[in-house]
């Protein structure tokens, strides 16, 4: 019998992996604290993170079982 593969739940919360292949993720340090940063970083932090290839992407995709 085929054994299910585990993914790490800690990258799971992290990243998704679109339909394309590209691995995508929410900014950190956002949510608190917001009147000492800038107004640009807080704009920053908003947009959502790509990583479309290189080896830390491969890394995200073995993680969450799509290699």
């Amino acid at each position: 019998m085929k054994q299910k593969k585990k993914i790490k739940s800690s990258v799971a919360k992290r990243f998704r992996v679109t339909k394309n292949g590209k691995v995508i993720f929410g900014h950190q340090y956002g949510s608190h604290k917001k009147l000492s940063k800038s107004k640009a970083r807080i704009r920053r932090q908003k947009e959502i993170g790509v990583l479309t290839t290189g080896e830390f992407a491969k890394k995200i995709k073995q993680m969450l079982g799509e290699l």
